[in-house]
């Protein structure tokens, strides 16, 4: 099947190296958008030839007008997902609205601990002995939707943030992938905050 995903970044873009580099999901990602113009996330879509455009929020007064911005690129787009791979903003009920239920983010806590963009050291901080990471589906809340997946993880004695983070993004690069197949195969059933996934066939 064939399938137009956008996803939107504002670092590194190692969560969309993830998805681009899965054989499945990969094909289906048709655009990259960031909110910062240094985003290696597009530096990365460039390489792999997927349009990568940057949308400055300084342009706009309101979020709200910002996402009207974005929501334009991906009409245009003629996209089907949106996938938040490390996007450090909340989006508004203009993209929400437009994506019922086909917004997916990955957060590096076990939701709902720690929600919020310090989720990592907030562990560390307060001493959490598991920690791990959720791919949830967006909704007006921050850090809040139906829980598609989340793993675990124990917080080892010795971590620091960068040991820790290591091992969260490890987690993230293989759940997210596997909840954006599921969500564009159509395998997702929401009920309530409840989620069901059928098995790949």
């Amino acid at each position: 099947m064939d399938a137009r995903v956008a996803v939107l970044a504002s670092g590194g873009g190692t969560n969309l190296q993830a998805l681009l580099d899965d054989p499945v999901v990969g094909p289906w990602i048709k655009v990259v958008i960031a909110d910062r113009a240094d985003a290696g996330a597009l530096e990365r879509a460039r390489g792999a030839a997927v349009e990568a455009v940057f949308v400055d929020p300084a342009v706009y007064a309101a979020r709200e007008a910002m996402d009207a911005a974005v929501l334009a690129i991906l009409q245009e787009q003629q996209v089907e997902v949106i996938v938040m791979a490390g996007y450090m903003r909340v989006v508004s009920p203009v993209l929400i609205d437009a994506f019922p239920g086909k917004i997916l983010n990955v957060h590096p806590s076990l939701l709902p601990a720690f929600p919020g963009g310090t989720s990592v050291a907030d562990a560390l901080a307060w001493g959490a002995r598991v920690t791990g990471v959720t791919v949830h589906l967006v909704d007006e809340e921050v850090d809040h939707g139906p829980i598609v997946a989340q793993e675990a993880m124990v917080v080892e004695p010795d971590d620091d943030l960068h040991s820790l983070e290591s091992r969260v993004h490890a987690v993230e690069h293989r759940l997210l992938p596997a909840a954006v197949r599921a969500l564009v195969e159509g395998r997702l059933t929401v009920d309530g905050r409840a989620v069901r996934i059928e098995e790949a066939t």
